[in-house]
């Protein structure tokens, strides 16, 4: 009766200090709380401590004379991790965990389609029962905020509402699927230098309007049943311990009903995780064990807060059926169904930069093709630190080109450069002054000769097909790069390739931008392919064939030179003290958290590990319209191999309400000869606005497919409530009533037509 009674006064305070938009949302998890009510009082406290902490690396514990089975947990988020040894890293060599590779999270956020990314959360959702797994640990939503980050590829955008329609569409496809996601990193993740000690400092607004949106999303419209603590703090407080991130904003305005575990390795504390919000220690019980029975036993610690975060979790456990272990691994985890999903999202993500009329290729003539770069045949599954897939297959470039090419033309490949050059192998072990000389002529005299090879190789072709960027030991989890340079020498190889043949196709197999300030004039075509998956190398050949028009459109903007992005031009990017890695730290098998402040130690420091988002909400395109920075390529570009026409802008009334929802239509014709997606971007221009806001802002896009000659109505909804800002005095969304200039555009830096319209 006691816990009956608490669970009504919880949800009163709830209703009471939510904002209007989150009373909307009612989890489905809040169902099983009467059930649930019956099971808190059969458990002992012992029991119900032993819930709140890893059992095993990828495990947590159920209680198994209640019939309540461990809760087993699976990276994610492109891809189902191979099975391990319970306590450590030790794959267990099986066959049946090949999985598939599915396109990393800024190739599927360069679709810009939610509906590949239900396909997506709905092939991984299968993979994952397959192998018997409750919760995955995706997708990784945060916001790119420097186009050094280690982890861009895994994320999806430097834009909310894209980040935001395609992780609700994710975790929708999920947990369809019987598989609850685990929404990653809450929150302000946004590098991967110093992650484990930086301090973020942040205004409220840019904060909400930002970078919560996305988790806020698949929240209050997905209701995602589960999200992970980041390593980091906000505003001093660590993520898994922050009162304002898990308490306030998750679960009193958002509604969020599930459970919160951390990173692995990312608690520091014992009570003020669990009074704060945090449901699982991962992946041991070094602060949420014994340590946390001890101080629910001295009454540092209510048991109605144990009894709280446990609730939390056995909601979860009711909405997901578990997979009896007799039936899980049984077949391979890879299944022609999910690779079709994965083949469609890299058809729809090939980003066309630059064409000067020499794709798709003309096979005619039976041309020779020089195939030249390591990416060409490199897989793109495994590397780095950090999840990775091992994948039943993956088609490289040059495996994808051959299949689709056949005798069409004859292809020849050089590898041109190599990772290998740069000693990753051996840069760990110590080494004579000798030793090191030596290495480095072996370097100088191996990048020579790939590249010798490689101009031989170019001269006796037709058309050089160079294939670069970067790879996953260069873009990883637990550090940045530290420059967006193309590694490895690839600038020197493309200058001595055009010397000998100019007709040079680039293209870049990178999850984030490089400098194209050498390899954009050199390139007659210019394209990126992202780390496409286990079908990339066969979308990617299907594209340059032309068997189908490129469509994908950047999820970032790609600038000039990196020191032109906010974070570097402000010189606000807090890389730390050279710290190691506290991931990289637990799986050398080292104790996570050995930096741990002492209890309740959080104040702000004034040092090196203060991160001053001085920015605030100019990131991305919003950064460089407002500044007026070119770029290389803007946010939302890409080419097609047909062109479109923009006409008859219109919307259904002329002054808008708050409750109103703006219909702009607008009319797009395919001038061209083939068919092919365009992607139609609305974006919002205040011009007598009462606070300050970015040039423009993204509020609404759809794909469309019009047959050549064909023309096509489109018609786009904006709810006036989505063009309210975070007032940071009164702590809640209001409206700014104005003029505003609708902008539909092709990209950010091409705007079709506008209307003005006001808002009341």
């Amino acid at each position: 009766m006691y816990n009956k009674l608490l669970s009504v006064i919880v949800c009163i305070l709830l209703l009471f200090s939510c904002s209007d938009e989150s009373m909307q949302h009612r989890s489905a998890l809040l169902q099983y709380d009467n059930e649930i009510d019956g099971i808190l009082e059969q458990m002992t406290l012992e029991e119900k401590v032993n819930m709140l902490h890893g059992k095993h690396m990828f495990t947590s514990a159920g209680v198994e004379r209640l019939g309540i089975e461990d809760m087993k947990y699976v990276d994610g988020p492109f891809g189902i991790r191979e099975e391990m040894e319970p306590d450590s890293w030790t794959p267990l060599g099986w066959e049946t965990d090949r999985a598939t590779f599915f396109p990393t999270g800024s190739a599927l956020a360069a679709t810009w389609s939610p509906e590949l990314a239900y396909q997506y959360g709905t092939g991984m959702a299968r993979e994952a029962r397959l192998r018997g797994k409750d919760m995955l640990l995706g997708p990784a939503i945060n916001i790119q905020r420097i186009p050094t980050g280690g982890r861009t590829y895994e994320y999806l955008s430097e834009d909310p509402l894209l980040s935001s329609m395609l992780s609700t569409a994710y975790t929708k496809g999920v947990q369809d699927n019987g598989v609850a996601v685990c929404l990653k990193h809450y929150a302000l993740n946004n590098q991967e230098n110093n992650r484990g000690n930086v301090n973020v400092i942040i205004g409220g607004r840019a904060m909400y309007e930002i970078y919560l949106p996305p988790f806020r999303a698949a929240v209050e419209e997905g209701d995602a049943y589960g999200v992970m603590a980041a390593y980091n703090k906000v505003a001093g407080s660590w993520c898994s311990e922050n009162d304002m991130l898990l308490n306030r904003i998750l679960r009193d305005e958002w509604g969020f009903a599930g459970m919160v575990v951390s990173d692995w390795g990312g608690v520091h504390n014992t009570v003020q995780p669990v009074m704060s919000g945090l449901n699982v220690e991962m992946p041991g019980s070094r602060f949420m064990g014994e340590a946390l029975l001890d101080s629910v036993n001295a009454g540092i610690v209510p048991e109605e807060i144990i009894n709280q975060r446990v609730r939390e979790i056995l909601r979860v456990k009711m909405a997901i059926e578990p997979v009896p272990e007799e039936e899980a691994n049984k077949e391979i985890t890879s299944q022609p169904q999910q690779q079709k999903i994965a083949y469609d999202v890299a058809c729809k993500s090939v980003v066309l930069l630059k064409n000067e009329n020499i794709l798709p290729l003309d096979l005619t003539d039976r041309p020779v093709i020089a195939v030249i770069g390591d990416n060409a045949t490199r897989t793109m599954g495994l590397g780095g630190v950090g999840a990775g897939v091992k994948t039943l297959y993956e088609v490289t470039p040059l495996e994808g080109l051959k299949n689709r090419i056949g005798d069409k033309a004859e292809i020849i490949y050089a590898q041109g450069y190599s990772d290998d050059n740069y000693g990753f192998g051996r840069m760990f072990r110590r080494r004579s002054e000798d030793e090191i000389r030596k290495e480095q002529e072996e370097r100088q005299l191996n990048i020579k000769r790939l590249a010798d090879e490689a101009v031989k190789t170019a001269q006796k072709a037709d058309i050089v097909l160079f294939i670069g960027g970067n790879n996953r030991t260069v873009e990883t989890e637990g550090s940045d790069r530290t420059d967006i340079k193309l590694p490895y020498g690839q600038e020197e190889l493309l200058a001595r390739l055009a010397e000998v043949n100019p007709i040079i196709i680039t293209v870049l197999v990178s999850g984030a931008p490089n400098d194209l300030n050498i390899a954009e004039p050199l390139s007659k075509a210019l394209l990126i392919s992202w780390f496409n998956g286990t079908e990339g190398g066969n979308a990617l050949a299907d594209i340059l064939t032309g068997n189908i028009s490129p469509s994908g459109r950047l999820p970032f903007s790609w600038p000039v030179r990196l020191e032109d992005s906010p974070a570097f031009a402000l010189g606000n990017y807090s890389p730390g003290q050279g710290r190691r890695d506290i991931f990289a730290g637990l799986v050398e098998g080292n104790s996570a958290g050995d930096d741990t402040d002492e209890e309740g130690a959080n104040s702000v420091q004034k040092d090196p590990n203060d991160a001053y988002y001085s920015e605030e909400s100019l990131v991305g395109y919003r950064w460089y319209d407002t500044k007026n920075i070119p770029v290389m390529y803007p946010f939302g570009y890409g080419l097609t191999y047909t062109t479109f026409d923009y006409s008859a802008i219109d919307t259904d009334k002329e002054k808008y309400g708050k409750k109103d929802v703006i219909k702009v239509s607008v009319e797009i014709k395919n001038t061209g000869t083939v068919s092919a997606d365009e992607l139609v971007q609305v974006y919002i221009h205040r011009i007598n606005p009462s606070v300050e806001w970015p040039y423009k802002e993204l509020k609404a896009f759809s794909r469309v497919t019009p047959e050549p000659g064909e023309s096509k109505t489109v018609v786009l909804d904006i709810p006036v409530r989505e063009l309210r800002y975070w007032n940071e005095t009164t702590h809640s969304w209001t409206d700014d009533p104005c003029d505003i200039e609708i902008l539909v555009a092709a990209s950010a830096g091409d705007v079709k037509l506008k209307k003005q319209v006001t808002l009341k």
